[in-house]
């Protein structure tokens, strides 16, 4: 791809490093704020930049957030002692599109997977460890993609909480195996979480 300006060819090369950006699109998306008045393309990346230097993450359950304990952990209405625990915050918000959870979230920042150099040590595992005992959490719901690594990670967390009186469950199988939360439809992902069923039952029939 030939280019008649370099300062139209660094930005498209900027673009198309972004997850899911090849160069044609990288260079429609270019030409697009080219078109648009200056000053609507100076708010985009004041935008951009504010977030990216301001953002932080939430202490309590590590999801993005503007304040030190994020909106979903500080709303009284949410049930304090029930946790989501999940992969990513891509999958808090897939969740949160099913409006059928309403209690909290904990993001491990990623699953076991030791071929990936990924150990719990590297995971928000402690932390979550620690929730149950300080909170007096009642019931953990498992929300992890269902493969290999996170059957591994469900049974690692779930030995981590043996002895603590906390309910450990897992979404219902209704993502088939390998596939991922931020993917599935929400009525599926609705219904996994709804019909979800005992961490016993799930690592006797995984696989």
């Amino acid at each position: 791809m030939t280019f008649s300006s370099q300062l139209l060819e660094n930005a498209v090369n900027e673009f198309a490093k972004l997850p899911g950006i090849g160069k044609k699109t990288a260079l429609r998306l270019v030409l697009h704020l080219i078109k648009q008045p200056e000053k609507d393309v100076s708010h985009f990346s004041e935008v951009m930049a504010k977030m990216r230097k301001e953002i932080s993450f939430c202490t309590k359950c590590h999801n993005v957030s503007d304040q030190p304990v994020c909106n979903i952990c500080s709303n009284p209405s949410r049930k304090q002692q029930l946790i989501c625990v999940v992969e990513s915050i891509r999958d808090v918000i897939a969740i949160e599109s099913t409006q059928q959870f309403n209690g909290t979230y904990h993001v491990l920042g990623g699953i076991i997977s030791p071929l990936d150099g990924i150990g719990p040590e590297t995971l928000q595992i402690e932390s979550l460890v620690n929730r149950v005992k300080q909170d007096e959490v009642q019931e953990i719901i498992f929300a992890l993609n269902p493969n290999i690594q996170g059957d591994t990670t469900v049974y690692y967390i779930g030995r981590k909480l043996k002895e603590t009186p906390v309910k450990i469950t897992t979404i219902a199988r209704g993502i088939a195996f390998g596939g991922e939360l931020e993917y599935a439809d929400e009525m599926t992902l609705a219904k996994s979480i709804t019909n979800r069923i005992p961490i016993e039952h799930y690592i006797a029939t995984a696989g």
